[in-house]
């Protein structure tokens, strides 16, 4: 993982349209807008750059009235610039000679194409768009739009320790477009607060109180089916999986890429893959059209995919994940994956994860710097192992840690440890690393030496980071001050850190640093993080999984 000194595009965005918006549209606080649409104007209204805003949705569609249309444009308008950006990176490809750039450039022509296609069915959600289901739908848009900044700036990120000019032209061509993006951010956020003013969006204002009914530890959230909650309470003995995977070849396969590879088109879902204990060392991703794959183990100490690919030896963090799922509906039960390149290999992910409504439940996840990222959508683990130095657990997702026990591993020397490293760009994004009724912990290596080495809770990947860790036992590694700044004063009065009602030695907030980010939250603003409101249609889809799960506050 790393950072840019493009990393925030809507900081760019700022500056940049400071002059566009003044100088080419004339639109500035001292200008008469009383011509501009006043929906156009309540649609901009949580933008950051509202004179850019306004003046785009002017420009195409100023004799637009219907708010639901204005968001559709707004939509497209971020569509139309990736199509301009991918036209204008096609020269790059051609004259790019230098190996690392070339990859850099497939990264980014995969992650643009994902993001087109959570464009293409934003506006599809937009089209069928109606109240009765409407808090769901805006969900999904908030989420799916902050997919595609994700994954531009993923692209950017590619070229970040490249030298030569291919890096700054990919910044340039991305530029309009994450614009683009922060701004319907922006409008679908208008769009919600005019829904809630003039017809309330169900469940918004009703969704049910937490306490009596909401918090179930046998359940898991709303988005998973009864199918897959009988699954993920299963064992091997008593499930009939699809495929079975075993090295001493009692299955159909030895490997886990050979199960993959011979699952047809017509599968029917949830697909089971049941791998047998073993340590199965191979690269595993699952693609995008195979959605509702589930991976069953033996016990995440038993069963394991290992890999050791990493940053150092000449990968691009996005190709160093041992397990990459890419595919919607993933889940994964008694698993281990791990990165085994060790702390110097620096970034190297052990499981990478832009699977939406993803469920992990009692895996295990272990490397040293990055080694779990819930890169994008929302995604929860209930139970799960996560180890690791420098931001172990990073991401851009709407992700919620549950029981889970985080093991602080020793780092290389003149290092420190990190926690978390959140990637939330705009103040509209949905996303935040959640980390609730869980345990920090160390291993024990790491303790004769833990006072060289000091331990933080977190640090702002990107400009708007936001993390919540509450009624967690945290033991005595945390450095006093908690959290730690990436660059200088980089997020520090944008972010959103919150500490609440967490134990242990480590838990005292007394020393903690006093950035203008640092939220000291109450009961009802905890509240929202936890999985059922956070995940702002509900948690249907974790109680259909069937885990071990706590709705609400505990």
């Amino acid at each position: 993982m790393v950072i840019t000194a493009f990393s925030s595009i809507l900081l760019v965005a700022m500056g940049f349209f400071a002059g566009v918006a003044y100088s080419n549209n004339k639109i500035s606080k001292e200008t008469d807008i009383s011509t501009t649409s006043r929906v156009i104007q309540d649609l901009c209204a949580p933008s950051l750059i509202k004179d850019y805003c306004q003046s785009e949705m002017m420009k195409y569609g100023g004799t637009m009235t219907d708010p639901k249309e204005l968001v559709k444009l707004s939509v497209q308008l971020v569509s139309h610039s990736l199509q301009l950006a991918l036209k204008d990176a096609e020269p790059l490809k051609a004259t790019t000679m230098e190996p690392m750039a070339k990859r850099a450039l497939e990264i980014c022509d995969i992650k643009i194409n994902t993001a087109m296609g959570d464009l293409n069915r934003s506006v599809t959600e937009i089209d069928k768009f109606e109240p009765a289901t409407g808090e769901k739908q805006i969900d999904n848009l908030k989420t799916w739009i902050e997919a595609t900044l994700t994954f531009q700036e993923v692209c950017i990120d590619a070229f970040s320790n490249i030298t030569g000019p291919d890096g700054h032209k990919m910044r340039m061509i991305l530029q309009l477009s994450g614009m683009a993006a922060c701004n319907s951010m922006a409008v679908i956020e208008g769009w919600t607060k005019l829904l809630e003013k003039t017809n309330p969006v169900p469940g918004a204002a009703h969704r049910r109180l937490l306490g009596g009914g909401a918090s179930n530890k046998n359940d898991f959230p709303e988005w998973v089916s009864p199918t897959q909650r009988k699954l993920l309470q299963a064992t091997p003995s008593n499930i009939k999986p699809d495929i079975v995977v075993a090295q001493d070849g009692s299955g159909q396969f030895k490997t886990v890429n050979e199960a993959i590879k011979s699952i047809g088109p017509n599968y029917k879902t949830p697909f089971v893959i049941y791998i047998k204990a073993g340590v199965y060392n191979e690269q595993v991703i699952v693609p995008n059209a195979l959605s509702g794959i589930m991976f069953i183990g033996d016990g995440p100490t038993k069963t394991k995919i290992t890999g050791n690919k990493n940053y150092k030896e000449g990968y691009h963090t996005q190709d160093t994940p041992t397990v990459a799922i890419m595919a919607p509906g993933f889940m994964a039960k008694d698993m281990g994956f791990e990165n085994t390149a060790g702390p110097e290999g620096f970034q190297a992910v052990a499981f990478l994860s832009q699977s939406d409504y993803s469920v992990y439940y009692n895996c295990q996840f272990d490397g040293y710097q990055d080694t779990l990222c819930p890169l994008a959508y929302r995604q929860f683990y209930r139970d799960c192992v996560i180890s690791g130095t420098i931001d172990f657990i990073f991401g851009v997702a709407r992700t919620v840690i549950q029981g889970g026990t985080l093991v602080v591993r020793k780092p290389m020397d003149n290092q420190q440890n990190v926690v978390t490293a959140e990637g939330r760009q705009d103040p509209n994004g949905v996303s935040a690393i959640v980390i609730m009724n869980s345990h920090i912990t160390a291993d024990p290596a790491y303790l004769p030496v833990k006072n060289q080495f000091p331990t933080y809770l977190g640090r702002p990947w990107k400009n708007f980071s936001r993390t919540v860790i509450m009624h967690t036992v945290i033991d005595d590694i945390i450095t006093p001050a908690g959290w730690v700044p990436w660059d200088a004063r980089w997020g520090l009065d944008t972010l959103y850190y919150a500490e609440f009602e967490n134990t242990g030695p480590g838990s005292n907030t007394q020393g903690r640093v006093t950035w203008p980010g640092i939220k000291h939250i109450t009961p009802q603003e905890a509240e929202q993080f936890t999985p059922v409101k956070f995940y702002a249609e509900g948690d249907s889809w974790i109680k259909d999984a069937n885990v071990p799960y706590t709705a609400g506050m505990s």
